[in-house]
């Protein structure tokens, strides 16, 4: 049975020098499945009116990216801003995604900032998480770092080769929850 993938990359990649970097070196280490949405355990908590979002800790942030495949890279071209959700991994505790020619590649050529978004969502219970990456984005051209990451388990969705490699270097790093609140009435959930 394989590990599961954390934060520093799945088992067998080999170390990065972006491990070595303090640019990406967060206090998380290892890899935990993200958590399911929560109650609050608060007692000022006492009312619907009071729920709040909680801001998710950095290691928090960095679980819930590690347990996730699927996020949106937030940029501006000519035409404005501009979310296109992209499949990742997490690696080395930066966001690692493929793309071909075109927008996201050129934004990486130019060295540029970027953002990325991932959340989870409960319906049912009106509950939820989002996590924001902001950083700088660079592609991915040393040989020996590329075949590296290619041997990540990263397998774009869409069509196309996607045969270039970007990275977010994570420069601010955010989440958010929006918890249940114990005492929450039936009609909470409509």
């Amino acid at each position: 049975m394989a590990a599961a993938p954390g934060p520093d990359g799945p088992q067998g990649a080999g170390r990065s020098p972006l491990a070595r970097s303090p640019l990406v070196r967060p206090a998380y280490v290892g890899a935990v499945a993200p958590p399911p949405a929560v109650l609050i355990e608060r007692e000022e908590v006492n009312s619907v009116r009071e729920v709040r979002l909680q801001e998710l800790t950095r290691e928090e942030c960095f679980q819930l990216l590690a347990g996730r495949h699927l996020g949106r890279v937030v940029l501006v071209d000519d035409r404005g801003p501009l979310a296109l959700p992209v499949n990742f991994v997490l690696d080395h505790y930066t966001v690692l995604f493929r793309t071909d020619e075109g927008t996201k590649l050129e934004v990486a050529s130019r060295g540029g900032r970027i953002g990325f978004q991932v959340d989870g969502v409960d319906e049912a219970t009106r509950t939820g998480w989002s996590v924001l990456v902001r950083g700088e984005v660079t592609e991915v051209t040393d040989p020996s770092e590329l075949a590296r990451v290619r041997r990540l388990p990263l397998y774009p969705w869409a069509p196309g080769a996607k045969a270039r490699y970007v990275r977010i270097l994570p420069t601010v790093l955010t989440g958010r929850r929006i918890a249940l609140p114990e005492d929450a009435p039936w009609t909470w959930w409509g």
